[in-house]
């Protein structure tokens, strides 16, 4: 429930309270010029890195071997592409942080270690 509060209602708020503050201190059609710019720079750099993702899965796949690591980041990618896609600063911030390959590398323990605690307590859900 709490991750509904936040999803819905304190991210969009802070997001608004970012974007007022941002057009009160460089102007409004600066402040949209931002968000459409760095949409633009994270939309090309979610491409690349997902396509760079997804042809090493298919090498993988094509050697006989589990896409592991390279699955994550195709997971951090989709999120960032996801975050890119909302106007607002907090959410471009957190999508252009996915991109690069260092924070990805240093977020993947922490998604494996949700990932088996899931496991564990049995609530991951397999589809077929």
């Amino acid at each position: 429930m709490k991750w509904l509060f936040l999803l819905f209602i304190a991210v969009p708020t802070a997001e608004l309270a970012v974007l007022l503050y941002a057009g009160s201190q460089i102007g409004v059609f600066e402040t949209i010029l931002l968000i459409l710019l760095t949409a633009a720079a994270g939309s090309f750099l979610a491409k690349r890195e997902g396509l760079r993702a997804w042809q090493e899965i298919r090498k993988k796949a094509e050697e006989g071997l589990p896409p592991g690591d390279t699955a994550l980041d195709g997971l951090f990618i989709l999120a960032a592409g996801l975050m890119l896609l909302f106007p607002g600063f907090i959410s471009d911030l957190i999508g252009l942080v996915f991109l690069l390959p260092a924070a990805r590398k240093a977020l993947k323990p922490l998604l494996y270690r949700q990932i088996r605690k899931k496991m564990k307590k049995g609530n991951v859900v397999i589809i077929r």
